[in-house]
């Protein structure tokens, strides 16, 4: 069998976006400081963290604005960043130094194997991924993020009680995550209602999603816990 037959779908498109000035400085002068290098063996949090204390992992982190809040917001958590795309990187590298956060570290690359070769079974607090690519495309729909064997994934990596939140502004996206995770054994859906939760206090309201409001988009938040 080929090669190409074993490789995974990916979420993403990796592309080439155009870094600032400012970006590739933060790049060079602050990854040393905020970044997890690449690697196959299980992180060591406390090599990266001052202090022990819950991990959070936010999958997706666009250009940073939730990660550095939420960051400033839980001084009480760890929190580790997982973007693929550099100006994104770059962006929340300066937030972080402009306010002297410290609870924040980020890898850029592939959340799939970062999941699978770095996270220790059991060891995050909570995983958060906010406004993930809804691939709208049916023939698209096997790039969304959330699909069976990856939410096994996180199940895998998250300590019982660990909470999984979810946000998005497209509602069939919303959708197929309901669905999926309704087969999942390894998850319990906290809403009442057994779809959608309140935003909670923790996920920040960001410009994208008054972008989103303006455009007449409707923000579906999903709370599931580790069972």
């Amino acid at each position: 069998m080929s090669e190409s037959k074993h490789r995974n779908i990916r979420s993403y498109v990796l592309r080439k976006g155009r870094l600032t000035v400012a970006q590739q400085l933060a790049l060079d002068e602050l990854w040393p400081h905020y970044g997890i290098e690449r690697g196959k063996t299980v992180l060591e949090y406390g090599e990266h963290f001052a202090r022990p204390a819950d991990v959070i992992l936010e999958i997706g982190f666009g250009n940073g604005e939730s990660t550095w809040q939420m960051a400033q917001q839980e001084p009480d958590k760890n929190f580790i960043g997982i973007e693929v795309h550099e100006p994104g990187v770059g962006h929340l590298l300066m937030a972080l130094e402009e306010h002297a956060i410290e609870n924040v570290r980020i890898a850029c690359e592939d959340a799939v194997p970062f999941l699978q070769h770095r996270v220790a079974c059991g060891s995050l607090a909570g995983v958060r991924i906010y406004f993930a690519d809804p691939w709208p495309k049916k023939r698209h729909h096997k790039r969304r993020i959330i699909q069976p064997e990856f939410v096994s994934q996180l199940a895998h990596c998250m300590t019982q009680g660990g909470i999984l939140h979810l946000a998005t502004d497209w509602q069939p996206y919303a959708e197929h995550v309901l669905e999926v995770m309704q087969f999942s054994p390894d998850f319990v859906n906290l809403s009442v209602t057994g779809d959608y939760c309140e935003r909670p206090d923790w996920r920040p309201y960001t410009k994208y999603e008054k972008r989103g409001e303006r455009l007449g988009h409707e923000v579906r938040d999903l709370l599931y816990q580790r069972a």
